[in-house]
């Protein structure tokens, strides 16, 4: 069972996870399989505690580290939001933890690509060349 910030309590449900994190992943080549994937790992990480009631907080922070690993853009939309990001600082040092520290090879270079798009900032794109390499 899940905890609401309310104190009601309901069910773990995989389609409210895939709802929530498919809102991130508009756009981006994220299928179904992937989100019910993703889905399935949230669950069995927090299956894996042994306990009876989860907080909504905890689902949350069960959904970070496997949506990280299937696309660090989403992954970024979605902590963005779940942490509720309130200036320039907390991107850049998200954005400077998933430099430090990329998910794999495949998605550091989408995110080199993705970002080097969105941005024409000479200094942006020799930063992020250095990650590509």
């Amino acid at each position: 069972m899940i905890i609401k910030r309310s104190g009601a309590t309901e069910p773990f449900s995989r389609e409210k996870v895939i709802s929530g994190v498919s809102k991130a992943c508009q756009g981006r080549p994220v299928n179904d399989d992937d989100l019910a994937l993703l889905a399935q790992r949230v669950e069995e990480t927090l299956r894996s505690d042994g306990q009876a009631e989860v907080e909504a907080q905890e689902v949350g922070m069960a959904i970070l580290a496997p949506l990280r690993e299937l696309d660090q853009i989403a992954y970024l939309r979605f902590a963005s939001v779940y942490r509720s990001f309130s200036t320039l600082e907390d991107f850049e040092g998200e954005i400077a933890l998933l430099r430090a520290a990329p998910s794999n090879t495949a998605n550091s270079q989408a995110v080199a690509n993705d970002l080097k798009s969105e941005t024409s900032s000479s200094n942006s794109n020799n930063a992020r060349k250095s990650l590509v390499n």
